[in-house]
């Protein structure tokens, strides 16, 4: 499903998207190849027939850093999507994470801006 606000730039386009809760990534018509951060062209290769598509909202967890202040701590993860695509995001609930954990993405209110965070997904015991 290939959609598109054609008056806005990639940047807000994905905003808009997020506004309406939905998680989508850019893909390529022509490779299949995804990118992320939005932009009018994949960095490398030129591909300039970039379509929207809804993103699965899972990955792996690559790497995780702890910020702690006075006024309380946070987590800087970075998150492998099951797409190829790597992004920086928080996982809640967690002040940290084993490198390689399941994620599954959620998109939350952060200072009135609708952003994506990640949340552990349970590893059923085999």
């Amino acid at each position: 499903m290939s959609e598109s606000f054609p008056l806005l730039g990639p940047e807000a386009q994905y905003q808009a998207f997020l506004d309406q809760r939905r998680f989508m990534l850019q893909r390529s018509q022509s490779t299949g190849r995804y990118v992320f951060y939005p932009r009018v062209m994949i960095p490398g290769t030129g591909e300039t027939d970039l379509e929207w598509v809804e993103a699965t909202g899972t990955g792996t967890l690559y790497a995780i850093t702890v910020n702690r202040a006075r006024t309380g701590s946070h987590n800087v993860a970075l998150i492998d999507l099951d797409e190829g695509v790597r992004m920086m995001s928080r996982i809640e609930g967690v002040e940290t994470a084993p490198i390689g954990s399941r994620v599954k993405a959620r998109i939350v209110e952060v200072d009135a801006v609708a952003g994506v965070v990640f949340d552990l997904i349970e590893e059923e015991s085999v």
